[in-house]
Order: C-alpha cells, then structure tokens, then sequence
C-alpha cells in the first residue's frame, strides 16, 4: 500500500503540471507552414509601396490551439467598460496596433472577455492575458478577428 501511494504522490504533480497553462508567442498563432509570411520580430511582412492601408487578411488560426489555457503577452485596446474597468478589449502584438493602420492580419488580433474586468491601470504597458483561447472569427469595426480569449487573469509582463 505504501508503495502505491509513493508512486500516486509523484505522479499527482505530474499531472496537474501537464495540465498547466500554455505560453504563447504571437507567431505562435499562425499555422507553421504560413509562418514564412512573418519576419523575425514575428510582424507580418507589409508592402509600403502599395496605396492600400486595409488589414491584411494573410494566414490562418491554429485550430489545434481551440479551447486551450493559455497565456500570452500583448498591447491592450479598450473596447467595452468604464472608468474602472476594461471588460472587452482586443490583445495585439505590438504598440499601436488598429489604431495605426493597418491593423494586423486577423491571426495576430484577440478578442478578449474580462467578464471580472481588468483594471485600468494595469492596461498602459504590455500586459500577459491567461484565459481559454477559442478560434473564433470576429468581425469588429477596427479589425477582422481569429481568437477570442475568455480571459480569467492579468499578469505583469516579463520577458524573461
């Protein structure tokens, strides 16, 4: 008896480890045979010389990634909540995204639902999201959407 209950307390922290949350990079989201079209900073490749300032709609989700826990660092645009508290909001990859055009292509845009709601304050700097990721397309006024993310907690960034 002792014997197995040595074993099951060694593989217990096994298991809740393997169930843990996955960390994502933003190229993390596009198909591997797509990645090609991102540069090294992971920024889809953009052609400056054409007049066209639309989002551009390159690659798809990974729908392998559906319903995964996962965490993943971002830039924060407002869309619903109030002095308080952000309750919707799109996680993009870098600083000005859909407020500058273009806005990413729809597999580097989330849309997120803080049902508690994020405070505010938290919001200015890069922040990492963790919530169950859904590939989901959204069609929003700022931009064409490839995840949502059901957010349930905000963490300091850090890169390292």
């Amino acid at each position: 008896m002792k014997k197995w209950l040595i074993v099951l307390c060694c593989w217990l922290p096994l298991t809740s480890y393997a169930s843990d949350v996955l960390t994502l990079d933003w190229i993390d989201l596009v198909p591997e045979q797509e990645r090609q079209q991102f540069n090294s900073n992971s920024m889809p490749v953009l052609d400056h010389n054409s007049a066209a300032v639309k989002q551009s709609m390159i690659g798809k989700v990974r729908t392998e990634l559906n319903g995964s826990k996962v965490k993943i660092p971002g830039f924060v645009i407002p869309l619903e909540g109030d002095d308080k508290a952000v309750t919707e909001f799109l996680l993009v990859p870098y600083f000005g995204a859909c407020i500058h055009v273009p806005p990413p292509p729809p597999n580097q845009i989330i849309y997120v639902k803080f049902e508690k709601g994020a405070p505010i304050q938290q919001l200015w700097d890069v922040v990492y999201v963790v919530g169950t990721l859904q590939t989901q397309h959204i069609s929003h006024d700022m931009a064409e959407v490839g995840y949502l993310l059901e957010g349930t907690a905000l963490e300091e960034y850090d890169d390292m």
